[in-house]
């Protein structure tokens, strides 16, 4: 993954489909502030590259968000495409995977 990251690209559409889920673009951008935890999105049937980022939002509550990144005007920026908060079954998942990567 791309190491240095310049901002975020949103638009009508990705801002509109990420409220959908009651997660707002405050929120996504505070993730990928923080330390998330992020992986190829494999179940991605689209051409461009995908990825899955979780973490928790300021309140705690775990966060789920599927991006792409863009190349624009020679700028890195991170494109979300969905957001939601996690179901239970990726809770689990999450916090099994943070605990051995603070081992």
């Amino acid at each position: 993954m791309v190491s240095v990251v310049s901002d975020f690209d949103w638009d009508e559409g990705n801002c509109g489909k990420c409220a959908r889920h009651g997660v707002s673009l405050v929120e996504i951008e505070a993730l990928f502030q923080g330390n998330p935890q992020v992986a190829p999105d494999i179940r991605n049937p689209h051409q461009d590259e995908r990825f899955i980022a979780m973490g928790r939002n300021a309140e705690g509550r775990p966060l789920l968000v599927g991006f792409t990144l863009r190349i624009v005007d020679g700028r890195t920026l991170i494109r979300p495409i969905t957001a939601r908060y996690m179901h239970a079954k990726e809770i689990r998942a999450y916090e099994a995977q943070s605990s051995q990567t603070e081992k």
